[in-house]
């Protein structure tokens, strides 16, 4: 059995597309207007600022604390990358390219988590686009190089049995099964194994598989790649760092270079702003356009878009999806997140040309949030 690049990266409905409309996209600052000039509601759009800021997380600013008390209690759950202290809750709106508010701290950088994995899947995007990948059906065994560790850490740090289908083994020190294990340890190594796409699993490990595999594709950093061929055209800031584990360094062509973290569950991962998250929300608002340029085809957005049947309100890595306004029951059927552990969530909806990024949100309020923000521009000054 095998494990395919689309097993990790999940996916596959794809959404309408967007209304015919005048684009803007921002330059080195973003535009702005106040929400009566936008046409929105002023003061339905401040209740649902309120509303957020009264509905900041109760878990510690201080991130390490708050890991050991959620991941650090899971087998090896030590963490092994960089962690950083948040931030109060902050949010941004764009609205038709324009931003028409913003609240508590947007410019710092903060962790973001598993937002990490959209900008991930954008970089294996990147090359599925340039025909470095020729199908998200490849397999993902195929691009790995043998792994030489550049000053190896005791073993258990080797990625192990790299074809199976249901990708079992260890990496940079953490067991697949370690990752937000069952309440049944007598069925942690026993349980059956699948055929690679055929089950979901939420997994970190697996997600840094991929990562590892990019690396060996681009046979580059990827934040560079990142760097490059995404946050560079839509002018995010420089401020922003993804990094992988400590452990988590193998030689490419006799350089040491770091492979990257999908998100934070044990350190790591993207740390940014909220502006350059909205930027990026931005992008897969315009289907990948950026101006005069596609950094993304619209065939991989529409992949990304596409709900498998296996976990159905999620496409590839990171794009949740609101099929049937499951989700998110007052927000449009065509509207998806990229969400990360916080909450951080860049919601984009292509029915009100809106893009929103709210950091620090309980995850039980998103829903009247958005209540809120849609109310207030349905209703318009």
């Amino acid at each position: 059995m095998q494990i395919w690049f689309r097993a990790i990266l999940i996916g596959a409905l794809a959404m309408l597309p967007l209304a015919a409309q005048a684009q803007t996209f921002p330059g080195a600052d973003w535009q702005r207007k106040t929400p009566a000039e936008a046409g929105i509601n002023s003061q339905l759009l401040k209740d649902a600022i309120d509303f957020s800021i009264a509905s900041e997380i109760k878990n510690p600013r201080d991130l390490k604390l708050n890991h050991y008390r959620t991941f650090g209690r899971e087998p090896f759950g030590d963490a092994i990358g960089p962690i950083k202290d948040r931030g109060e809750l902050t949010g941004v709106i764009i609205h038709k390219g324009v931003l028409v508010a913003e609240w508590g701290e947007p410019q710092r950088v903060d962790m973001t988590h598993s937002v990490t994995k959209s900008l991930l899947s954008s970089v294996v995007g990147v090359a599925y686009d340039g025909g470095m990948i020729r199908s998200v059906d490849d397999v993902a065994r195929d691009s790995m190089a043998p792994i030489q560790l550049y000053n190896p850490l005791p073993t258990g740090n080797r990625a192990e049995r790299m074809g199976a289908g249901d990708w079992e083994g260890t990496l940079w020190g953490k067991p697949d099964w370690a990752d937000r294990p069952s309440d049944k340890p007598d069925e942690w190594l026993t349980r059956p194994r699948n055929k690679a796409g055929t089950v979901y699993k939420y997994n970190d490990t697996r997600v840094n598989v991929l990562a590892l595999a990019t690396l060996n594709v681009w046979r580059r950093p990827l934040p560079q790649v990142l760097k490059e061929r995404i946050m560079d055209p839509i002018g995010a800031s420089n401020t922003w760092r993804w990094f992988g584990y400590d452990n988590a360094w193998v030689v490419i062509d006799g350089e040491p270079v770091q492979s990257v973290t999908g998100g934070g569950h044990w350190g790591g991962g993207m740390f940014i702003n909220a502006y350059d998250m909205a930027r990026f929300g931005y992008l897969t608002l315009r289907r990948g356009k950026w101006g005069d340029r596609q950094l993304l085809s619209e065939r991989w957005v529409n992949m990304a878009l596409t709900p498998t049947g296996l976990q159905s309100p999620y496409g590839f890595i990171n794009y949740f999806l609101n099929t049937e306004r499951k989700q998110w029951p007052s927000a449009p059927g065509t509207a998806f997140m990229h969400n990360g552990n916080g909450l951080n969530m860049i919601y984009v909806d292509p029915e009100n040309d809106l893009v929103a990024v709210v950091r620090w949100i309980d995850n039980n309020a998103v829903d009247g949030f958005l209540k809120r923000l849609i109310a207030a521009v349905a209703a318009k000054s």
